[in-house]
């Protein structure tokens, strides 16, 4: 008979896990129970990514199957012990989101069926300076894995000569994300400016490979370049996240040799605990230096000085921006491609 609930000891806390054997993942079989499980074998290198950051929790309470939502205010009845941080939206609006802290607070959000954690880059101390430029390189139709590592490799390149050094991480489906610890010392639109400058630059190097073109109609077999995951409020999915995938695939931090040597299908729900117990987490290095972005603010004023390239177009749910060039593809002056 499946059991109705159950109760763990996290470290001293209680933690309540209800109907513990219902499936959430039925292509392979796992349940809720593993997930709590699973959750609780990488939370150390999991806190390391989103702890202290106000965390958006993509919350599947029926299942991979079932209809997901993102969380971004702290549920009711959440314990006493589950830290909050409060957010300002781009609407101005606030919240208050959940600041993971602790593994019991892990084991309680997957209980309410989170799949994925997405963290802010910023720290509880200082919301609206990020500490975390985050690039995310999104493989577009035709294109797949191999084809973001290409690019991925080439961005690394970029990024050591404006002395930034990234770490890279699956992204559980056929993308890569790279994370840079940067100073907490410019505001989310600069920042997204960083992004622009990294991302226009690698589409220079590579530009039959590499794309920053927001319409995807004009992105063609190329790997986008999101530069809008760097704007307020825009969060990917923390490194040893669970994917909502059949496979229960998972963000899995890498070094640079192995990127291009895996496969991230290889990297499951099942196979990720027994590989970090033997291979660490190569992202445990991401925090012991934060650099300095002015490179790459330099390389934005050059663009727009000496090509004529400024903003690019925000997400079409956000007020309209400083600067900001129309969304619509039909009027745009000009389409970078």
């Amino acid at each position: 008979m499946a059991e109705s609930s159950l109760e763990l000891d996290v470290a001293g806390r209680t933690v309540r896990v209800s109907h513990p054997d219902k499936v959430y993942f039925p292509a392979r079989g796992f349940t809720k129970r593993q997930v709590v499980e699973y959750y609780l074998a990488v939370a150390e290198p999991l806190l390391r990514a989103v702890g202290d950051r106000p965390t958006t929790l993509k919350r599947f309470p029926g299942g991979v199957t079932g209809e997901p939502f993102y969380a971004k205010r702290v549920p009711k009845g959440a314990p006493r012990w589950v830290r909050s941080v409060q957010v300002t939206f781009p609407s101005g609006r606030t919240a208050e989101t959940v600041c993971p802290s602790e593994p019991a607070v892990l084991a309680w959000a997957a209980n309410l069926g989170t799949l994925d954690f997405h963290p802010w880059p910023v720290r509880s101390a200082d919301v609206d300076h990020p500490d975390e430029l985050r690039i995310d390189l999104d493989p577009q139709p035709g294109t797949g894995y191999a084809e973001a590592v290409r690019v991925a490799e080439v961005l690394r390149e970029v990024l050591g000569e404006a002395g930034l050094e990234g770490f890279p991480k699956t992204s559980g489906g056929r993308g890569v994300h790279v994370l840079v610890r940067i100073r907490p010392r410019w505001d989310f639109v600069e920042v997204r400016h960083a992004v622009i400058a990294l991302a226009r630059e690698v589409q220079r190097r590579i530009p039959q490979h590499a794309t920053v073109a927001w319409w995807k109609a004009d992105r063609g077999e190329r790997v986008f370049l999101d530069f809008n995951q760097a704007a307020r409020d825009r969060t990917i999915a923390s490194a040893w996240s669970i994917r909502a995938n059949p496979r229960a695939t998972v963000s899995t931090p890498l070094t640079w040799d192995r990127l291009a040597e895996v496969e991230p299908d290889e990297f499951d729900l099942a196979t990720v605990p027994d590989w970090l117990a033997e291979h660490g987490d190569p992202h445990r290095g991401l925090d012991e230096r934060a650099h300095d972005i002015t490179a790459l603010l330099e390389w934005y004023e050059r663009d727009e000085r000496d090509r004529g390239l400024g903003e690019l177009p925000y997400p079409p749910d956000y007020p309209k921006m400083p600067g900001e060039p129309t969304r619509s593809r039909k009027n745009s002056p000009a389409v970078e491609r």
